[in-house]
């Protein structure tokens, strides 16, 4: 009889312990399922100080640049293509971009 008592309580113990992985696991595959139609970022590596980002729709995006370690160093709306980046130093970077409500994450290298 201790020992049913043992292995329920083990099983509920392993249940509760679990569903918050599980319940966040799947929260993080929503937020990235949909990716960005025809997402292109060119030139990579950016040499002249000018980036173009095109997708499909060419919708407003709102870009968010990282350094390598995750700490923001530049946050802006971009309306067109052409973004400039001649304020930053040569190094690689992460750019995450949101266009209606869809979203990318790219590397982007500047020399």
């Amino acid at each position: 009889m201790k020992q049913y008592y043992f292995f329920t309580f083990l099983l509920v113990l392993f249940l509760w312990v679990s569903a918050p992985a599980v319940a966040q696991e799947s929260y993080w595959k929503s937020q990235t399922e949909h990716s960005i139609d025809g997402l292109s970022i060119y030139p990579n590596p950016v040499t002249n100080g000018k980036v173009y980002i095109n997708t499909t729709f060419n919708l407003e995006k709102e870009i968010e640049i990282y350094n390598v370690i995750g700490k923001p160093i530049y946050k802006t709306r971009l309306k067109g293509k052409e973004m400039d980046v001649s304020t930053l130093s040569p190094g690689i970077y992460i750019l995450k971009i949101t266009e209606n409500g869809n979203r990318a994450t790219r590397k982007l290298v500047v020399k």
